[in-house]
């Protein structure tokens, strides 16, 4: 359950409205507390409250302010928005193309920003995973949305995420390959790091791909469910 509430806490698109003033209090706020320096009538509230604001914001390793669309607070108003749009223009090639370069775009940046502390990706890798991603996304979008074209509507509708979970499968690898070939930093019960590991990389980057497709199933995969039978019904009646 405490990781399930640090990720709701994460994750609360409230944080999105936090002004940089709010969010640079929130850190020194921390800072004097883990110095025992905190101001005198500060309460346990006021820490967790400054505690919830500083991680939605800042990288965990690297404690630098992470760039708003792709900080995990952003997740629930980006993600609504353009999956509602793949879901509502899915007819269209030049639809198709238009929102799933619009969306592989986002994947992208948050990749970017969420990547490990210790991991640099270059210019030249960050354009090829994103160029992949995309051709990736557009492609399977295209090909399955001409393939279906004389099947079922519902079959149609999953179109969208079928091109989205494929492109992730593509993405989040390439973006962050450097991982898998170094590794990770590995850190004991202090927190320090005691080395590199390939194998704990390789698995948070499956758990990673997995849980975008999760993430998505909900939105892109039970709405065209429940649409396909609101229109079914309607044409009954």
């Amino acid at each position: 359950m405490g990781r399930a509430k640090h990720f709701f806490s994460v994750t609360d698109p409230r944080n999105v409205l936090l002004s940089g003033s709010q969010l640079e209090s929130a850190k020194n706020l921390l800072n004097l507390y883990r110095q025992c320096k905190e101001p005198s009538g500060t309460t346990e509230e006021q820490i967790y409250a400054a505690k919830k604001m500083y991680e939605s914001a800042y990288h965990p390793e690297t404690q630098q302010k992470m760039f708003l669309p792709g900080r995990m607070s952003f997740q629930v108003p980006g993600n609504m928005t353009i999956c509602g749009m793949m879901l509502t223009f899915y007819r269209t090639t030049p639809a198709i193309l238009f929102w799933q370069w619009v969306n592989q775009s986002f994947n992208a940046v948050v990749n970017y920003t969420n990547r490990s502390g210790g991991s640099e990706i270059s210019e030249s890798l960050l354009f090829k995973s994103y160029v992949a991603a995309t051709s990736c996304a557009v492609g399977v979008a295209v090909g399955l949305n001409k393939a279906t074209s004389k099947l079922p509507p519902l079959v149609g509708r999953l179109v969208p995420f079928t091109a989205v979970a494929a492109a992730n499968c593509v993405n989040i690898p390439m973006m962050r390959q450097s991982e898998l070939v170094e590794g990770i930093d590995v850190l004991d019960e202090k927190g320090e790091v005691v080395g590199k590991s390939k194998v704990a990389a390789r698995s948070a980057i499956i758990q990673v791909t997995l849980s975008r497709i999760l993430m998505a199933t909900p939105g892109m995969a039970l709405t065209p469910v429940i649409m396909n039978t609101l229109d079914t019904k309607t044409k009954i009646f």
